[in-house]
């Protein structure tokens, strides 16, 4: 599956795109992106799933483990018993791009600016424009409370993890165990 695009909120005027920021009437042009490749790692985390498709549970090691119940929403025909990927993946990402909207504020000496600040992800997932992929793809929303001020957000927004992963592509190795 490819990334789609993360739209801002309260930029209303501006949406970003695989490359840039851009006027939302250009949002739909398809944007050519390469791989984010890493010269080293300062960290790195380990996480297993066992069960059933998306139901039965995930396990991360580390630090500070946590282990949790999966299970596919009711919407899309599971028991809703659990938490789901999406979720997860929404968590993740409220909790990179504030530590990077904070972090890019202070760089800028408006710390003021974000010490308050909340970031609300809306992770939705449906099936591709494109009817040769099969499966499902996902498109991220995320809202930025409590800081107002545009540079602060865009310059979060490209140095965040995981908007990079989304902007720029991550590199992934599939291997056998």
């Amino acid at each position: 599956m490819r990334p789609t695009a993360a739209a801002f909120r309260p930029l209303t005027h501006r949406i970003t795109t695989g490359a840039a920021i851009t006027h939302v009437h250009n949002s739909s042009v398809p944007q050519a992106r390469g791989i984010l490749t890493l010269k080293d790692h300062v960290y790195f985390a380990k996480a297993t799933a066992r069960g059933r498709g998306r139901s039965g549970a995930v396990k991360s090691n580390g630090d500070c483990p946590l282990e949790l119940k999966m299970a596919t929403p009711k919407i899309i025909g599971g028991t809703g018993d659990g938490h789901n990927p999406e979720q997860l993946f929404g968590m993740g990402y409220a909790s990179c791009f504030l530590g990077s909207l904070q972090l890019m504020a202070s760089r800028m000496d408006k710390k003021h600016v974000a010490e308050d600040a909340k970031v609300h992800p809306n992770v939705f997932l449906g099936h591709p424009d494109d009817p040769t992929l099969e499966g499902f793809g996902l498109r991220v929303e995320i809202t930025v409370e409590g800081c107002e001020d545009d540079d602060v957000i865009t310059a979060a927004h490209e140095y965040c993890a995981y908007s990079r992963m989304l902007k720029h592509g991550a590199n992934v190795r599939v291997t056998k165990a």
